[in-house]
């Protein structure tokens, strides 16, 4: 667990000092590093998305991931929970990139192969070399992330410890349905979210990416049953 908890605390000292230098970085500056964000955004996003081998299953994956997160409103539930946390963790003024930064920083920090395959290796086998390589991947980016879009990024530490953590905990019990390939898909679908993210970022769209956020667990039952129907179909 000990990786764990240095990406967690990575994130946490890396947005600490983001939050120091947002200080100093004149206010003119925000809408250029806003849109900066947003550039990396689909930078993280369409290399992510080179994981996915199966558009079909990403399809069905999006399609049916925004019809659960619409039906339970995801992104309305999330942005209420954002606001609750605005009000009595910041001062006025972050108000328009709080949610931003909390959701941008939870997707960027909480989707990839890095953060399944981290904790399930270092639960497994004891090995913590690719958590301590993503904590000082992460606190970097917290840096530039928090900087850019505030105090919201410094709550996404307790995402990472919830996702990372739960992951680790579950290890043994999830690592026969999360094969190479389903963790492919998934990174695939997340990186799609990422990139939707980034169009927000530089105001050419206003998607509720959060409640396509079903999408990146779907590739779990959806990538098992198109093989068997594929397998089927092929063998007849």
């Amino acid at each position: 667990m000990i990786g764990v908890i240095a990406n967690t605390i990575s994130v946490l000292v890396g947005s600490c000092i983001g939050l120091l230098a947002r200080k100093v970085i004149p206010s003119s500056w925000n809408d250029i590093i806003l849109k900066g964000m947003g550039l990396i955004s689909f930078y993280i996003g369409i290399t992510g998305m080179m994981n996915g081998k199966n558009t079909l299953v990403l399809v069905i994956c999006i399609v049916l991931g925004a019809m659960i997160g619409e039906g339970i409103d995801i992104d309305g539930r999330f942005n209420r929970f954002a606001e609750r946390l605005q009000a009595r963790f910041t001062k006025e003024g972050e108000q328009s990139t709080f949610a931003e930064g909390l959701i941008t920083a939870s997707l960027i920090f909480c989707v990839g192969a890095m953060t399944i395959v981290g904790p399930m290796d270092a639960a497994l086998r004891g090995n913590n070399d690719l958590l301590f390589t993503k904590t000082v991947m992460d606190g970097c980016s917290s840096i530039v992330i928090s900087a850019s879009l505030g105090a919201g990024v410094i709550f996404s530490a307790v995402i990472i410890l919830i996702v990372q953590g739960g992951i680790y905990l579950l290890a043994s019990a999830v690592a026969p349905v999360l094969t190479t390939d389903v963790i492919a898909e998934m990174t695939c679908a997340g990186s799609l979210l990422i990139l939707a993210l980034g169009l927000n970022l530089v105001g050419a769209t206003k998607l509720k990416v959060m409640n396509y956020l079903p999408a990146i667990f779907l590739p779990i039952a959806i990538l098992p049953l198109y093989q068997l129907i594929a397998g089927m179909v092929g063998s007849s």
